[in-house]
């Protein structure tokens, strides 16, 4: 208990609604109230009751259920598309990092060239070429990606490469890849996960406006992106229909925005 105190308030207040919405992602993976894309005549724009806690949509489809199955694919999209980003920006920025030379001046000139357009901008690029689809939307804004995480591994790299323990192991024989991903590596993994946090919000925010859009996760499956965009016309009418997915963008945004920071203090 006493370690836990010892973290910063936006910290444990940033675990605690992660952690729920954590919650809230697996259960849906395995159980929702309603078939998510189940249609009730019925219940088209049904109000929240206790049948349906978050009401139905203009189809008649829960949203308690559809926000689960919504959650998940945001989730799954932006784990996919931070994970690109990491792998590829790390093996980017720790060669051109540590190695320098005419490496660094190719490598990062390209860097700056992609990192130069917004990421939603060269993924709707991508997109536009390739077509449409959850698929190619995590490719994208991976690849997307990929230039910040080079840049911020680089910086690192380039703080630590001539540190003592690092000449210490040159002369010791030790192999440059070993030195890169056994001896530096670890050393950025403090500035590197905050950076992973931040990046996995922005990656829940492209998702949800590139589904927003019609051009993510394609109807009938559920996106909470896709749910605001259903949702717009029945603001006055059925306010619940854009408030719940929208809410669970806002936590999911704001959990991991506190762990980043309180990472940062730690």
């Amino acid at each position: 208990m006493k370690k836990w105190k010892s973290y910063p308030v936006n910290f444990r207040i940033g675990a605690v609604i992660t952690g729920i919405m954590l919650l809230l992602i697996v259960v849906g993976f395995f159980y929702t109230p309603y078939n998510p894309t189940g249609m009730d005549n019925s219940a088209k724009l049904a109000a929240p009751s206790l049948r349906h806690i978050m009401g139905c949509d203009n189809f008649g489809r829960d949203i308690f259920s559809r926000v689960l199955k919504g959650m998940g694919n945001t989730f799954l999209i932006a784990l996919a598309t931070v994970a690109i980003g990491v792998v590829c920006g790390i093996i980017v920025g720790a060669f051109t990092g540590y190695y320098g030379g005419w490496l660094d001046e190719i490598l990062m000139r390209v860097n700056d060239v992609v990192f130069a357009f917004p990421s939603i901008l060269l993924a709707l690029v991508f997109v536009s070429i390739f077509g449409t689809g959850k698929y190619n939307v995590v490719l994208a804004l991976g690849i997307a990606f990929v230039p910040s995480f080079a840049r911020i591994v680089r910086g690192e790299f380039i703080k630590y490469r001539d540190m003592d323990y690092v000449k210490s192991a040159r002369l010791a024989g030790v192999s440059s890849l070993r030195i890169i991903f056994v001896h530096i590596l670890p050393n950025t993994m403090t500035v590197l996960l905050s950076s992973i946090m931040i990046g996995f919000n922005n990656a829940v925010l492209a998702e949800a406006g590139m589904s927003y859009l019609g051009i993510g996760v394609q109807p009938p499956d559920a996106s909470l992106g896709s749910m605001l965009s259903e949702a717009q016309t029945y603001l006055f009418s059925a306010p619940n229909y854009a408030v719940f997915p929208g809410l669970m963008i806002i936590l999911m945004v704001l959990g991991f925005s506190l762990l980043a920071d309180g990472i940062k203090e730690r």
